[in-house]
């Protein structure tokens, strides 16, 4: 035992972590982190690296949940056993590539659908030392979703790891402001002005319209069952497959630059095309069925970077440590003829789609319904209605920004790293992470439901008609 606590401390559990660690709902992030070289070191090298650097980050990674006389959750200190939070697989050595493979995947299915012990901190790290074909060895952090949302564990794992290049200065982030063309052309401003008001107007429409169907999603209208959407019970518990594919972030600038989009929109389309091309291929009839997917929102007033942790959980931090997310659904469009013959229709679809959500008050007005929801029904009632939404849509869409530079960890360097959300009642879920100069996607499915590999190479597929049909098009137009 090694944080020694002479009298007990608590500390209030804020409503999202109480429902998203409840009876009805329990949500972990996986992340993994891809050695380039070997991992060989000491056995005291990760518990120091644990000790001196990542439980530090936050009094969280040292509590418990407990439930209070008044049935209230709160965090508890408690002394951190470093021994039980650290698992470093055994498997037979001197074993070709294809037999790592297949037992990593077999590790990451089974870790992905275990509960955390509630009586220890919850969150654990795997040391995987066998090679693979994508890396010499594999970290994984296994976090509770109750501990943080995607940006404050991304800020966590961050403060672990150090810059290949020059290890004094801080990783660095792509921008997230959009270039404005039109800020230089001063004639222009009178007609801005103009559009204020219609602009206003039609924000209160899509408002009320996005709002009104996302709470139906919730509670009544399901999607259809379809070859992504099987809309069984306990889908949650059931050992699911993953598989990931990496993109170059320099072609997807290419098409996002040819289609005056996002790199959002782009790689939006991508997934949701070679979504519908998978269920045309496994199901013809139905292919066009009702289908949706949950889209997660950060609340945060998000600039261009993470803020170190420090800043997160300061009193009053404009990017707090926490959970401070919302989620909206999406209607995947249909795939007909003409629009299976014009792969760029569902990147421009993706646009219009994310683009209208931004003159949206839904997500905002979805959060408030959280508070309220968990005002009334408390936060298991709150957890029944989450668990409602992701079992009525088929699939969830999630993306975070990595660091532009080289990461090392305990001088390790890290060629990759991709991210998963576990315990959802669905059958498929897609997570996006960037990193240097590539885009990875991770994809989990409901195993002996859905084709992993078949819907990757769809997604593979899609990425291919829609590079070529933008550069196409950009020679036409030239």
């Amino acid at each position: 035992m090694d944080i020694a606590l002479e009298e007990e401390i608590f500390e209030p559990a804020s409503p999202s972590s109480q429902y998203l660690n409840s009876s009805n709902l329990s949500l972990s992030v996986i992340a993994v982190l891809e050695s380039e070289i070997p991992i060989e070191y000491e056995d005291s090298l990760p518990i120091n690296l644990l000790k001196d650097v990542f439980v530090p980050i936050n009094p969280r990674f040292s509590s418990i949940m407990v439930t209070g006389k008044k049935g209230t959750k709160k965090w508890k200190r408690v002394e951190v056993n470093y021994q039980d939070h650290i698992k470093i697989p055994i498997f037979p050595t001197q074993k070709p590539i294809e037999f790592y493979d297949e037992c990593f995947s077999t590790y990451i299915s089974n870790l992905a659908t275990e509960k955390f012990p509630q009586n220890r901190p919850l969150w654990e790290i795997h040391v995987f030392k066998y090679p693979t074909s994508d890396a010499a060895g594999n970290i994984i952090f296994k976090l509770h979703h109750s501990l943080g949302d995607g940006y404050s564990l991304m800020g966590a794992l961050l403060s672990c790891l150090q810059r290949v290049d020059n290890p004094s200065l801080p990783l660095t982030f792509p921008s997230r402001q959009k270039l404005n063309l039109n800020n230089s052309n001063k004639n222009k401003g009178y007609i801005s002005n103009f559009k204020i008001v219609p602009r206003f107007f039609k924000g209160i429409v899509n408002t009320l319209y996005d709002f009104g169907w996302s709470t139906l999603k919730s509670t009544l209208i399901e999607d259809d069952r379809t070859a992504i959407h099987s809309g069984d019970d306990g889908v949650e518990f059931r050992s699911p497959v993953l598989v990931t594919k990496t993109f170059s972030l320099d072609s997807l600038k290419q098409i996002k630059a040819n289609l005056n989009v996002t790199i959002n929109d782009v790689i939006t389309g991508i997934v949701i095309y070679g979504t519908r091309l998978y269920m045309e291929e496994v199901n013809k009839e139905t292919c066009n069925g009702k289908c949706s997917a949950l889209v997660l929102f950060n609340t945060r007033a998000l600039g261009g970077s993470y803020k170190s942790v420090s800043d997160m959980i300061r009193p009053n931090s404009d990017m707090p440590w926490g959970n401070h997310f919302t989620f909206l659904p999406i209607s995947l469009p249909k795939l007909t003829n003409n629009k299976s013959n014009n792969p760029l229709y569902f990147v421009q679809k993706a646009h219009r789609i994310i683009d209208r959500k931004r003159n949206s008050a839904s997500i905002w007005l979805t959060s408030k319904l959280l508070d309220l929801l968990r005002k009334l029904r408390g936060p298991e009632g709150t957890a029944r209605f989450i668990h409602g939404t992701l079992k009525n849509t088929s699939m969830a869409l999630t993306n975070m920004i990595g660091p532009v530079e080289e990461m090392a960890l305990a001088n390790h360097p890290i060629k990759g790293l991709y991210f998963v959300v576990t315990g959802a009642p669905q059958s498929c879920s897609v997570t996006i992470v960037s990193y240097v100069d590539k885009l990875r996607i991770a994809i989990v499915v409901e195993k002996d439901f859905i084709d992993p590999n078949k819907l990757k190479s769809c997604i593979e597929y899609a990425y291919e008609s829609i590079f070529k049909a933008a550069i196409n098009s950009s020679k036409v137009e030239k």
